[in-house]
């Protein structure tokens, strides 16, 4: 709320400047020529007045496309929020399956409770640091759990891992009739 006050001060006030403006040079206009000041003063001051005119007008048109392009990017992030909460609801019981998928593989290999949290850790992408953080453990330590997973997975590394589980959702492409695409 004070945003939409802050923008509305930051126009209002230099359009009320213009309009007063406008209103001085108006008066001091009409005084001058009631006064029979010559037509080259007279030319400037209007000069100045359809000026201060113009300012104002430009101003608030700027405003209003502001305003009215705010409107428009608030529309944009909605629906962007929408579309990702639908995808996130889509792929949610995908999620809990491929998670379920993943600790069965890792029952499989046998690996011990730490094993299988540094597991799922390296497959989300954390660095052995950032692991050794969040576990509250040394690097080496880190280390050491990643490598006992990969020999007992029989993976030479993390990328091998990430792509043990995730190999197969990158399906082939097909061609219009139906063959894979090479």
């Amino acid at each position: 709320m004070s945003n939409d006050r802050d923008d509305l001060r930051q126009v209002v006030l230099p359009i009320a400047l213009f309009a007063a403006i406008f209103v001085l040079i108006g008066w001091d206009l009409a005084a001058d020529y009631g006064e029979g000041s010559d037509w080259a003063h007279l030319g400037l001051e209007l000069f100045v007045l359809v000026a201060a005119a113009f300012g104002a007008l430009v101003l608030w048109l700027r405003f209003r496309q502001a305003r009215s392009d705010l409107v428009v990017l608030e529309q944009d992030l909605a629906t962007a929020r929408e579309q990702a909460e639908r995808w996130r609801g889509e792929s949610r019981d995908l999620l809990e399956g491929l998670g379920a998928a993943i600790e069965r593989q890792f029952m499989r290999w046998q690996l011990t409770p730490a094993e299988s949290e540094i597991g799922l850790l390296l497959l989300k992408g954390l660095s052995h640091k950032e692991l050794a953080g969040l576990r509250d453990t040394s690097e080496r330590t880190v280390r050491e759990q990643a490598r006992s997973l990969y020999r007992k997975a029989g993976l030479p590394g993390r990328a091998s891992l990430s792509a043990f589980f995730l190999e197969d959702l990158l399906l082939p492409q097909h061609s219009a009739d139906g063959a894979e695409a090479e």
